[in-house]
């Protein structure tokens, strides 16, 4: 996208002031460690878009899911690159995806689930400040997806402080 678009990625709620949306939004953002709404926001319009496109998919083959597969088959094996759908998932699995699979397959969110870090929000840290690679790159985004095949090289940057398994703010066991 080029610089200075003003294009949003997310999509705000239509009604603002829904107590029982609003309560959802905040469980979701303390239990993945979020930043703030957008962040919510964003992983909802990426859900919104996957649910478009199988639609699509399922519209052009007329309800036929095997035909419809096959042409997304690029599509389909994205989504299962990234972990939002297991290998046996075909589209109709894709209609009945929730946010929460979007919002697990973030960095911060697997960084935390490995054990890296003693709760989402130090996940966040210890991402920006640089301390977490994914294949030996550094990664300074807490949004970033992670392949299920990059799962397994996720850690500690060797020049980090947080490399000594010694470090007080390391998680325990790890």
């Amino acid at each position: 996208m080029p610089l200075g678009s003003n294009t949003k990625l997310y999509e705000t709620p239509n009604h603002p002031f829904q107590g029982e949306r609003i309560a959802e939004e905040s469980d979701l953002l303390s239990r993945y460690g979020l930043a703030n709404k957008e962040e919510l926001w964003r992983a909802q319009s990426e859900l919104r878009g996957y649910r478009r496109e199988a639609r699509r998919l399922l519209g052009e083959a007329q309800g036929d899911s095997e035909a419809a597969a096959e042409a997304g088959a690029g599509f389909l094996a994205r989504l299962r690159r990234i972990g939002v759908l297991g290998e046996g998932d075909g589209l109709d699995d894709v209609l009945s995806l929730d946010v929460t699979d979007v919002l697990e397959r973030r960095l911060q969110t697997v960084t935390y689930r490995k054990g890296l870090a003693n709760t989402p929000k130090q996940a966040r840290q210890f991402i920006v400040h640089g301390h977490v690679t994914v294949n030996e790159a550094r990664v300074t985004e807490p949004s970033y997806k992670v392949d299920v095949a990059d799962e397994g090289s996720i850690g500690f940057e060797e020049a980090s402080p947080l490399s000594d398994e010694l470090h007080p703010e390391r998680a325990e066991g790890q």
